[in-house]
C-alpha cells in the first residue's frame, strides 16, 4: 500500500484501523466505465476462455465489449429503461458477465437470483424488488417461475436463454442506435444502484442489499495496487467454480474484468480437477470447504495408493515448515525434509490445481490455521479475506508477501475497521452498502449515529493491524454456567476432518457444550473402505457404527484441545442423514443456517441433555 493506515490505540490495543483510498473518487464513473477502459488499454487481449473440445476458446476484451453491446441493445429495444430491475437466475458461466455487464449497459439493475433458491424465495424476490423482467438460463431455472402458477408475479418481460433469448436480444437490438447507447449506459452515475442482492438468510427472511456502482468501482480501484501479485502477473487467470449470484465472486468478475485477468468457469465441481488441469489458472476463489475437500480428497488417494504414511510425514513436515518459515528461522534438517517431500508429493499435488497456481483467496468462514499451513508449504498462499454482502464482498484481506495465517488481513485501501466495546467488527468505506431495500428500520438498525455498519460479527486486531474473526454476535454461546464459547474455534476443526460434512456447536443456558455432526456423503464410502469396512454402508447406518463413532470422537478430542475444559464439547449426536440447501439447513454458499438447526434438532439437543432448558419459575 502506498500510504501507512491510521492506528488509534487503547492501551496497547488496536481497536481502530483505517487504511486511506489510494485514488480519489470519481463520481461520474459507473461499472461500465471499467469495461471501456479495459477494452482501450488492452482490447485484443483474452478476458474470457469458453469450454471448446478438450480446451479453451479465448474471447477478447473487446469481442466480449461488442457482444456486451448488442445484448444491452436488445434489452432497450424491448423498452426495459435506466433503472428497471431485471431478475436473473443463471449458473456460474460466461454468459453470467455478458448479461450482467449489458444490464448495466443499458442503465439497468441486475437482480440475482440463486440456482438453488425455491420457487417461494423467487417470488419474495421478484414482488420486494419490484422486478419488471425475469431472465433465466436453463429449464430448471425457467419452471422455478412456472411453478408458481397462478401466484406468481406478473412481470413485464420474460426471457429464457435455453429457448435462445440472447440471440434473440442480439437481432432485435440492431435497431438501436450507438448514441441511444451511450446515452443508456451513461445514465448511471457513482451512487446510483448497480445492484440488489438479497443476503442468504442464514438469521432471517432475505433482505435487499443495495450496492451502487460506486462500491464496486471505487473497491475495484483501491484493490488493483495490493493485489497486483494476482492481478497483474504475466498471463493472470482464474477459473471461477463459486457461484456468481454470490457477492464474493460477482465481486472478482468485475475486478477481473477491471484488471484484464482472464477468467474462465467451470459451474460442475465434479469436474473441477481436469478443468483445472487444462484452464491452468494462477489464482483461485473458493470457500474453505473446497480447501478442506482438496486436502481430504488427496489424503483418502494416497491411503488407497498405498502411500498414506508418506502422505501424513509429507503433511506434518510442510506444516512444521511453514511455520518455522513465519517465526522466522527453519532448522537445516527440517529444509532438507521439506525439499524431498515437497518434490515426493507437492509438486504433484500443485499439478491437480493446474501447476500454476501460486494465490487463492478464501471468504465466507475462516480456513483455519492447520490448512493454511498445508496449503503455504504447497506453495499456495491462501489469502484469507473478511466481507459480507452488505460490504461487497472484502473488507479485509491478507496480501501477497504479506499474509498472516490465522487472520484475514489488514483492511483494504479505502476501507476502515472498529471494535465495538462488546469486541464486534464495525467498518464503514467505499465498500458499504447504501440501504436495505425499502427497509428503513432494518436499515437504521445496521449503523451506528455516525456511520459505521454493525457486521455481527466478532473480533480482534492485532498489532500490526490485522483482524482476525473469533465469531459470530449471534452465534456466541453462554453455558448455564456463565462461560461465553464462540463456536467458530470448535466447529472449524470438526469440519476440517475427512468424514465430517457439518458441525453445529450447542450449549446456550445448557450445562455443558455439545455438538451435532453430520458425515460427508461424498467423502465416507472411501474413508470406510480404507478401514476395512463397507463402502456401500449409507450415511444413515454409518451414524451409529462404532468405528466411525469412535473416529468422530478422536476428531472432538482433538478440537477440545484447542479450548478450555469448560468450553470443550462433552458429547456429541450424529445424524442420520445430511444439511443441504434445499432442506433450507445450508445458506446457498454452504453456510449453515444456525437457528434453522437449532430449531428443527431441538428434540436431539434436549435428549443430549436430558430435557429442555428449564425456565425459571
Amino acid at each position: 500500500m502506498t500510504d501507512s493506515p491510521v492506528l488509534p490505540r487503547q492501551g496497547s490495543v488496536r481497536t481502530e484501523i483505517t487504511t486511506p483510498a489510494v485514488v480519489e473518487a470519481d463520481p461520474s464513473l459507473n461499472t461500465t466505465d471499467l469495461l471501456r477502459r479495459r477494452v482501450r488499454l488492452s482490447g485484443a487481449d483474452a478476458l474470457f476462455s469458453v469450454p471448446e473440445g478438450d480446451g479453451w476458446r479465448d474471447i477478447s476484451a473487446a469481442e466480449f465489449s461488442a457482444d456486451v453491446d448488442r445484448i444491452a441493445k436488445g434489452f432497450i429495444a424491448a423498452g426495459v429503461q435506466p433503472g428497471d430491475r431485471i431478475a436473473f437466475i443463471g449458473q456460474t458461466c460466461y454468459e453470467w458477465s455478458l448479461v450482467d455487464f449489458a444490464l448495466w449497459t443499458a442503465g439497468a439493475v441486475m437482480v440475482p437470483v440463486y440456482e438453488t433458491s425455491s420457487s417461494e424465495q423467487l417470488k419474495w424476490m421478484l414482488e420486494d424488488s419490484g422486478a419488471k423482467g425475469l431472465l433465466t438460463q436453463s429449464e430448471d431455472h425457467t419452471a422455478k417461475y412456472r411453478d408458481l402458477g397462478d401466484e406468481a408475479p406478473q412481470l413485464q418481460w420474460r426471457w429464457t436463454m435455453h429457448d435462445g433469448a440472447l440471440d434473440e436480444l442480439r437481432s432485435s437490438g440492431a435497431s438501436v442506435s450507438d448514441e441511444a447507447l451511450e446515452t443508456a449506459r451513461t445514465t448511471a452515475n457513482a451512487d446510483d444502484i448497480a445492484t440488489l442482492i438479497y443476503t442468504s438468510g442464514s438469521t432471517g427472511r432475505p433482505k435487499g442489499v443495495v450496492l451502487t456502482h460506486a462500491n464496486f468501482v471505487e473497491l475495484c480501484r483501491n484493490v488493483e495496487g495490493p493485489l497486483s501479485p494476482l492481478l497483474e502477473k504475466p498471463g493472470a487467470s482464474t477459473l471461477l467454480f463459486v457461484t456468481l449470484a454470490h457477492v464474493f465472486a460477482r465481486f472478482i468478475s468485475v475486478l477481473a474484468v477491471s484488471s484484464g485477468v482472464r477468467v474462465g468457469h467451470q459451474p460442475d465441481t465434479t469436474q473441477l480437477v481436469p478443468s483445472l488441469g487444462s484452464f491452468k489458472p494462477t489464482f483461485l476463489l473458493a470457500v474453505p470447504r473446497v480447501f478442506e475437500k482438496v486436502y481430504n480428497s488427496a489424503g483418502q488417494k494416497a491411503a488407497a495408493g498405498g502411500k498414506g504414511k508418506i502422505f501424513k510425514k509429507a503433511v506434518a513436515t510442510g506444516v512444521a515448515y511453514s511455520k518455522a518459515v513465519d517465526a522466522g528461522k527453519v532448522p537445516f534438517g527440517l529444509k532438507l525434509q521439506y525439499k524431498i517431500f515437497d518434490k515426493l508429493v507437492f509438486s504433484k499435488l500443485r499439478e491437480t490445481l493446474g501447476g500454476n497456481v501460486e494465490h487463492a483467496v478464501s471468504g465466507s468462514a475462516p480456513l483455519g490455521l492447520f490448512l493454511g499451513h498445508f496449503y503455504k508449504a504447497l506453495g499456495v498462499q491462501v489469502l484469507e479475506g473478511y466481507g459480507l454482502t452488505e460490504t461487497t464482498a472484502p473488507v479485509s484481506v491478507n496480501l501477497p508477501g504479506a499474509f498472516k495465517i490465522g487472520t484475514v488481513g489488514p483492511p483494504l485501501p479505502g476501507c476502515a475497521v472498529k471494535l465495538g466495546e462488546d469486541g464486534e467488527i464495525l467498518t464503514r468505506g467505499v465498500n458499504v452498502f447504501r440501504e436495505y431495500w425499502q427497509n428503513p428500520e432494518a436499515t437504521a438498525e445496521a449503523f451506528t449515529e455516525d456511520g459505521w455498519f454493525h457486521t455481527g460479527d466478532v473480533g480482534e486486531l492485532d498489532a500490526d493491524g490485522y483482524l482476525r474473526i473469533t465469531g459470530r454476535k449471534k452465534d456466541i454461546i453462554v453455558t448455564a454456567g456463565g462461560k461465553n464459547v464462540a463456536p467458530a474455534m470448535l466447529e472449524d476443526p470438526l469440519r476440517a476432518d475427512v468424514i465430517v460434512g457439518e458441525a453445529v456447536v450447542v450449549g446456550d443456558q445448557r450445562p455443558f457444550v455439545a455438538a451435532i455432526l453430520t458425515l460427508d456423503a461424498e467423502m465416507l464410502p472411501k474413508w470406510l473402505e480404507l478401514h476395512g469396512l463397507d463402502a456401500n454402508m449409507s450415511v444413515e447406518e454409518a451414524s451409529t457404527n462404532e468405528a466411525v463413532l469412535a473416529h468422530l470422537q478422536g476428531v472432538v478430542d482433538r478440537a477440545n484441545a484447542r479450548v478450555s475444559r469448560a468450553e470443550s464439547i462433552r458429547k456429541f449426536k450424529v445424524l442420520d442423514h445430511v444439511f443441504t440447501i434445499a432442506d433450507g439447513t445450508l445458506t446457498p454458499k454452504l453456510s449453515i443456517k444456525r437457528h434453522v438447526v437449532l430449531d428443527r434438532y431441538s428434540a436431539e439437543i434436549d435428549e443430549i441433555y436430558g430435557g429442555p432448558v428449564e425456565k425459571d419459575q
